[in-house]
């Protein structure tokens, strides 16, 4: 991944690797309006990758247009994160191993009722692969940080 802004690549997939914050992704629906959803994502391999439901909107819209935005940043101060652009691929994950890896990373395992409906064997999953094509990095960690007056 190749990246502008604050951050060097390596800093930036730290950033990736390290945060349990859900990525926002935007994409097109078949009538050519915008949508916009929240997820969550491992970075891996140089990807984002997340799960789904088989049947969600999502996937029949990336299906029609596989190409999107996403943000992945901090909610509080200071600001900071990674945003940008690519296309989506999208492959079963019948034995839901992208799926239980996500459960495990923002859940911490899988032992919860959320867990249980998430990874139930009546679900059909798909896994979604963000190959990213350009991205930006802003850090207002400086401009932020707290002053003596």
């Amino acid at each position: 991944m190749d990246v502008d802004g604050a951050w060097s690549t390596e800093r930036a997939e730290r950033f990736l690797r390290e945060q349990t914050i859900p990525v926002r992704l935007a994409c097109h629906t078949p009538a050519g309006g915008l949508w916009m959803l929240s997820l969550w994502y491992r970075y891996r391999d140089g990807h984002i990758e997340c799960a789904t439901g088989a049947k969600a909107d999502v996937v029949r819209y990336l299906r029609n247009d596989p190409a999107v935005a996403f943000e992945i940043s901090t909610n509080e101060p200071p600001y900071r994160g990674v945003r940008g652009a690519g296309s989506v691929s999208i492959s079963p994950d019948e034995d839901k191993e992208a799926l239980r890896a996500l459960v495990e990373r923002y859940l911490g395992d899988t032992n919860s009722q959320l867990a249980e409906r998430l990874l139930s064997p009546d679900r059909e999953e798909v896994r979604l692969t963000v190959d990213v094509e350009r991205a930006y990095t802003w850090d207002f960690s400086n401009r932020m940080q707290a002053r003596d007056d």
